[in-house]
């Protein structure tokens, strides 16, 4: 029984388990919903439109003209109140197959008394899991001011939402998609790599190394790209809406938690590859032994 093979074994059993969290973390309200790939904070949204001087006819003013005096102080004091009022949410964390959304908690401003490290988000619900699923914050938003009764507001014309950023991630849909083929990639040939690491327990040679080496490169390879294109959707996203959002209220920030989970499980595949690597160069040898005759039986590899 070669024993050095039960290191692979674990790794490449981490890096499954790694890797099915990467894909479904989120997909559910509860479930990993603090490990998106991205998150939209549209707590703010709306500060152009009580910043700047609006016609009358805009709806959005119309409707801060109808609400009441302190509704209408809370909203100059956390311009937060007025997205909550229009139906919208605090924040859209982005994952693989789906989004979540929800409130920060106690509150999205952090001031002298709050700082932002006691900011919490509180989410709310979650959207249904899609198959190579792709975040349309333009779209998401809108259907929220129509059910919340606000279908009179247009999003672009009255919240002065940006074309660039709608143009901006539109670019990036294939490689949303793509992302999602590669983690489904990874995932079966990292299950397999567990596999015939638990076969590789039981056989002798350089022979079953070398394909559990070319295996685990694979499978390495796969979980290290579905990395760098949903690191590169993450950072590119957060760019386009941060640098034409920002004036509207809009803000994005990358996924810390996914980030790091995705990359340890490349950083562990590429380990299981190097120890079937130092298997394969070195080889299982048998101990030498002693016939009757006086013969030394040659190792095998």
């Amino acid at each position: 029984m070669r024993i050095s093979a039960l290191a692979p074994v674990l790794l490449c059993a981490a890096a499954l388990v790694l890797s099915f969290l990467c894909l479904f973390a989120g997909s559910k309200e509860g479930f990993m919903d603090d490990y998106p790939i991205l998150t939209l904070n549209t707590s703010r949204i709306g500060a152009s439109v009580l910043n700047a001087s609006h016609s009358s006819s805009n709806p959005v003013i119309s409707f801060i003209d109808n609400v009441t005096n302190s509704v209408e102080n809370d909203i100059n004091q956390d311009l937060s109140s007025l997205a909550r009022a229009l139906g919208l949410h605090d924040f859209y964390n982005v994952h693989l197959l789906d989004f979540c959304e929800g409130y920060y908690t106690p509150s999205p401003v952090p001031n002298t008394t709050l700082p932002r490290r006691k900011i919490h988000q509180n989410v709310t619900s979650c959207s249904n899991r899609t198959a190579m699923y792709s975040f349309n914050p333009r779209n998401t938003l809108q259907q929220e001011l129509n059910a919340s009764g606000h279908g009179d507001i247009d999003l672009t014309s009255n919240l002065d939402w940006p074309a660039d950023v709608d143009k901006g991630l539109h670019a990036l849909v294939i490689a949303q998609k793509a992302t999602f083929v590669l983690y489904c990639v990874a995932i079966a040939l990292i299950g397999v790599a567990t596999l015939l690491a638990l076969l590789g327990m039981f056989s002798e040679g350089r022979m079953g190394a070398f394909v559990n080496v070319l295996v685990d490169w694979l499978a390495f390879l796969a979980i290290g790209l579905a990395s760098a294109i949903a690191t590169a959707v993450a950072v590119k996203a957060v760019h386009v809406v941060n640098k034409y959002g920002d004036h509207i209220g809009a803000r994005a920030s990358t996924g810390g938690k996914f980030l790091v989970l995705t990359w340890v499980a490349t950083a562990v595949m590429l380990v299981a590859s190097m120890v079937w690597c130092f298997e394969c160069i070195v080889g299982r040898k048998e101990k030498r032994r002693v016939s009757r005759k006086g013969y030394v039986d040659e190792p095998r590899y």
